[in-house]
């Protein structure tokens, strides 16, 4: 789906279609945008008329409009004034996005009004319609010869038109709504990717491309170099598989390089049996998505890149295969860490916290400002928040404020969780020192209090996506979460 922006004049033609944004019981206001005096008139009595009062997910399409046979109007509600919201105003969009898709065109202009809302000003607006747009844009039918001849066929043009005078800072965040969108499609993509595809060794092709493409630095560390480097908790995890690991650092540098970078960590699983401590059959194809972190730490470099921001980024992804091969892991073993800490693998099914504690570790090589892992790692996480939020633990709450910030203005939103001394206790090991599991109780706090113990000396944060990063059901797939929050975090690092 192409982008452009328009002015407040356009010219509707055959196929067009404007879709318009109405404020419940409210009539079109003069400066929408620039129409026929008996278009407007007709799109006023569509607003009174007895289906539609601008309530949101509720639209009308009008076809025979006075002077403008040919095109479409689309009507959708963005709600009361009194609860417009930026979750009604993600909805409304999304609904008119649909309705647009569901109609035969072949380019939509989006007209919103301005709203006057301090909470959803219109460059907001502007970033959160691109960037849904983007994502409604999305199919994965590279596996269904019908379906993705017929997909790569229907590429539409959407419009937008901010309504009065479309500024600079909001055509800026029409862009920046775009590239985040591309950033979440990736990492949607890699996330729905079969396993047989999506290999430690193709996440690594895939990082080492994109940096050929936007001129950032990569390097793929093996699994020889790994072990001269003591990562010896990340290839306990790998032993049991024919796929080697691989650890992937991605540098971008927006900003001179004595100013300390950010470190996004994403967990690399890319399939995930639970090893020898193997998970039950149902649904374990869905450990595909076990990879999600690292998907999101690639999706977010791209978006960076898109955007060229003037800021230092380091991606880091530790990329394995956890299998039950003969050479697996056991439950008892014990491993030393990269930092000298010992730990008894009790249950090799909490093996994300294994490869993070090593890549943690390995962030601290570049003095960074803060460090962000991002994994699927605890079923524990589900139960506590659901589909809704992500886990978020840390031991700095400035920085977590930043992030829940962050997450309210991306609505890609998280919770924080404790990861208080109490917690430790579960991870005691009669033989090392310590356990990587810390019983039934409080599972995501143990996990995310094990990673604390390796991330010492910065400031640092733990986002449990297990329950956002992708879907189930009939509706399964990847979200691309939570390249909108680490999109939104560094561009707020950036002033934007």
């Amino acid at each position: 789906m192409n982008f452009s922006i328009s002015p407040r004049a356009i010219e509707l033609r055959k196929g067009h279609c404007l879709l318009i944004g109405v404020v419940q019981n409210e009539s079109l206001q003069n400066n929408v945008i620039t129409l026929p005096q008996k278009v407007k008139s007709a799109i006023n009595a569509a607003v009174f008329g007895a289906n539609f009062k601008g309530e949101v997910g509720k639209s009308v399409v009008l076809h025979a409009v006075p002077e403008i046979q040919g095109s479409s109007i689309v009507l959708f509600g963005l709600g009361g004034r009194s609860e417009l919201s930026k979750k009604t105003f993600i909805a409304a969009t999304n609904h008119a996005i649909d309705c647009a898709r569901n109609l035969n065109i072949s380019r939509a202009y989006f007209a919103i009004p301005d709203l006057k809302i301090p909470d959803i000003p219109k460059p907001w607006q502007a970033r959160k319609l691109s960037l849904a747009a983007s994502l409604k844009s999305y199919q994965f039918h590279i596996f269904q010869k019908e379906k993705f001849g017929r997909s790569r066929a229907s590429d539409r043009k959407i419009v937008f038109s901010m309504l009065g005078n479309t500024d600079t800072l909001e055509a800026k965040n029409l862009v920046i709504g775009n590239a985040i969108g591309d950033g979440c499609n990736l990492a949607r993509d890699l996330g729905n990717l079969p396993p047989n595809i999506c290999t430690p060794a193709y996440l690594a092709n895939v990082a080492t491309e994109m940096g050929q493409t936007f001129n950032f630095q990569t390097r793929v560390l093996d699994e020889r170099q790994m072990e001269k480097l003591k990562m010896n908790a990340l290839l306990a995890v790998s032993k049991g598989s024919a796929q080697p690991a691989k650890f992937i650092e991605m540098i971008y540098r927006g900003a001179p390089r004595k100013r300390s970078p950010i470190v996004i960590i994403g967990k690399g699983v890319t399939f995930d049996t639970g090893g020898i401590s193997i998970k039950p059959s149902s649904n374990m194809d869905e450990m595909k998505y076990d990879m999600s972190g690292a998907g999101s730490v690639l999706g977010t470099l791209l978006t960076i890149s898109k955007l060229k921001l003037p800021i230092n980024v380091v991606g880091l992804i530790p990329a394995v295969e956890n299998m039950p091969g003969s050479e697996a892991t056991r439950p008892g073993d014990i491993v030393e860490t990269k930092s000298g800490l010992t730990v008894e693998i009790l249950n090799t099914d909490a093996e994300g916290r294994l490869i993070l504690c090593d890549a943690i570790t390995y962030a601290e090589k570049f003095n960074p400002s803060v460090v962000i892992d991002i994994a699927t790692l605890t079923g524990a996480c589900v139960v506590a928040l659901g589909k809704v939020a992500t886990g978020l633990f840390s031991n700095d709450d400035k920085l977590s404020a930043e992030l829940v910030e962050a997450g309210e203005k991306s609505w890609d939103r998280v919770w924080q969780m404790p990861i208080w001394d109490d917690y430790q206790q579960q991870l005691k090991s009669n033989f090392a020192d310590l356990a990587n599991i810390g019983g039934r109780e409080a599972g995501s706090v143990t996990a995310a209090c094990f990673l604390s113990k390796f991330a010492t000396k910065f400031s640092w944060a733990h986002l449990d996506i297990a329950g956002t990063a992708w879907n189930s059901g009939s509706n399964k797939g990847s979200t691309g979460r939570p390249v909108p929050l680490l999109s939104e975090f560094i561009l707020r690092r950036c002033g934007l």
